[in-house]
Parts: structure tokens; C-alpha cells; sequence
């Protein structure tokens, strides 16, 4: 059993029984992505806390798009909706990096792989993604690698 799973349901329990709606609502859904995902496929499967995560990263990531797009349409109220959902699943993620060990990292990617110019950025990012999982997303990632090849020419 995914520790992280019993630690969702756990936290429903207790957000029913504060009468949390936010919470209640948000761990609701989360755990609905992480069934879906768990019957995914040909066969159904417990999924591990990594595998977990990448579902919960992918649901405040979902949440984050929605509110940038709420908040561009002028819905206020639903755009905060969202931000406060997203708030309640970024509890379970591991910290998020910083841009400083980001760089440190693909630095290191980039070293390691000997990778040189633009056209070698799949190598260090197959190196770095595993590094970053949950901890960052895949964009600021592509980014800083793209920053960082651009400026070895």
C-alpha cells in the first residue's frame, strides 16, 4: 500500500469532519485521478508514492492552468477556487526546487553527458528529469537546459 494514499484518505476523514469544504472537495478529486490512473491500462495496480505524486503533480498543475485562465477571463472568484486547491495538493509534493539548484543540477547533466550545442538537449534532459521529478516542472527545466546549451555556442 502507497503510504501517501493512506495519508489522503486519512486527511479526507479529518477534512469531512471538520467540515472542510476546500480540503474535503480537493482530496476528493485527488484521490479520483489516482484511482483513475491505478486502472489505467491493461491491468489495474496499486501505484507506488512516486507514481502517486506524479498524478498529484499533474492535478496542481491542472489547478495552476485553470486559474491563470480564470483569472485572464476576469473570474475572480473561480480562479481563487482553484489557487486554493492547488495550495491543498502542493502539501503533499516534495519542495519544489529553486532556479539556483535547478541550474546546479542540469549543470551537472550537462557535464556529465558531454552534451554541446541544442541539438544534445534530449541527452541531458533523459539525465536531469529523473533528478527533478516532482520536485520541479518540466518546463523551468527545458528552460534552464535550453539557457544553458544556447550559451556553451
Amino acid at each position: 500500500m502507497a503510504a501517501l494514499k493512506d495519508q489522503l484518505r486519512a486527511d479526507l476523514t479529518a477534512a469531512m469532519k471538520a467540515r472542510d469544504e476546500v480540503r474535503t472537495r480537493t482530496i476528493r478529486s485527488a484521490l479520483t485521478a489516482v484511482s483513475t490512473a491505478e486502472v489505467a491500462g491493461r491491468t489495474s495496480r496499486e501505484l507506488s508514492d512516486d507514481e502517486v505524486v506524479t498524478v498529484l503533480t499533474k492535478e496542481t498543475k491542472r489547478r495552476r492552468e485553470a486559474a491563470d485562465a480564470f483569472a485572464a477571463a476576469g473570474r475572480t472568484e473561480q480562479a481563487s477556487a482553484e489557487r486554493a486547491e492547488g495550495e491543498v495538493l502542493d502539501a503533499y509534493l516534495p519542495a519544489q526546487l529553486g532556479d539556483d539548484e535547478i541550474a546546479a543540477l542540469v549543470t551537472a547533466g550537462i557535464e556529465q553527458t558531454g552534451a554541446t550545442g541544442m541539438g544534445a538537449m534530449g541527452q541531458v534532459m533523459k539525465v536531469v528529469t529523473p533528478q527533478t521529478a516532482g520536485r520541479a516542472d518540466g518546463g523551468r527545466v527545458a528552460g534552464e537546459v535550453r539557457r544553458q546549451l544556447s550559451q556553451q555556442g
